[in-house]
């Protein structure tokens, strides 16, 4: 078990389908949320919206298979594939019907999740993910997909390459012992291989488009408008084809979750709070 800064935001392992999860709980509440890590860091990275968001939710944030510090399985490394898992670790948590936040490479496995489960997820928050077809993805990011393969990348220094990354933060101090968790996350091959979730967009995402106009779960987009890799046309792509969501575009890089938490944070109450049910 790990302690993040001395403080309750602990982490801890579960086996889920034989594969062992990291996952961090707050306390029980009525309400419940699901959060999904986002990539190149690990759950931590929720870590400046958790308090405001535990205030009234009972939170279950997860490593996604593959990512962070969670086991691989390597049948999983695809959004269509890890959203089918993401109802499976919903009912080993006893979520019945959470909301779900999912930034990043969260975005597509949650939205696979809605579209492949109706009605047994509340509500989603995500953004910061590829999501648009014909692709529309920049800098390392497409430099990642479009890779002829991945032996380039087996050579390299994984921990260089997430720092890189990182690097686009603009705002926000990483505190050393999250930058580290980040880092160690992807060392050996976990990087090289966590690659392999986004080199099948070309596959997936023509999938995704054409099971969006039947997403009845209500979706809150929350993106920056300086996204280096992602840029915001792929939340407006999701906003015109949903049939039940919000778009929301910060002023803000890819990191909208930490370098503008505040807005996150009260975006995403107002959003638990109600409206949800009114989108």
């Amino acid at each position: 078990m790990t302690t993040w800064l001395n403080t309750p935001f602990e982490t801890r392992f579960r086996t889920i389908d034989g594969l062992s999860v990291r996952f961090a709980e707050s306390q029980d509440h009525h309400d419940h949320a699901l959060l999904l890590s986002p990539w190149p860091e690990s759950l931590l990275a929720f870590e400046p919206i958790w308090w405001r968001l535990a205030h009234q939710t009972h939170l279950v944030a997860i490593d996604l298979p593959g990512f962070g510090h969670s086991q691989r399985r390597d049948a999983l490394l695809s959004p269509r594939a890890m959203g089918e898992f993401l109802i499976r670790v919903a009912d080993a948590f006893g979520l019945e019907n959470p909301h779900v936040i999912g930034p990043d490479v969260g975005t597509a496995a949650a939205l696979f999740a809605a579209a492949l489960s109706p009605g047994r997820l509340r509500s989603l928050v995500v953004g910061g993910g590829a999501t648009a077809y014909p692709l529309e993805v920049r800098w390392l990011l497409r430099d990642w997909i479009e890779a002829s393969d991945l032996e380039e990348y087996r050579g390299a220094d994984p921990r260089a390459i997430v720092a890189d990354a990182l690097s686009a933060i603009e705002r926000y101090a990483v505190p050393d012992p999250v930058r580290e968790d980040y880092l160690s996350s992807y060392e050996g091959d976990r990087f090289v291989e966590s690659m392999r979730y986004v080199r099948s967009y070309p596959t997936e995402l023509p999938q995704l488009h054409d099971l969006l106009p039947d997403i009845q779960t209500p979706v809150q987009i929350i993106a920056g408008r300086r996204d280096p890799m992602v840029p915001a046309v792929n939340a407006e792509f999701l906003h015109q084809r949903l049939p039940s969501s919000k778009l929301d575009l910060l002023a803000a890089g890819h990191f909208v979750w930490e370098d503008a938490a505040d807005e996150y944070a009260a975006l995403v109450t107002a959003w638990w709070g109600g409206g949800y049910a009114t989108t």
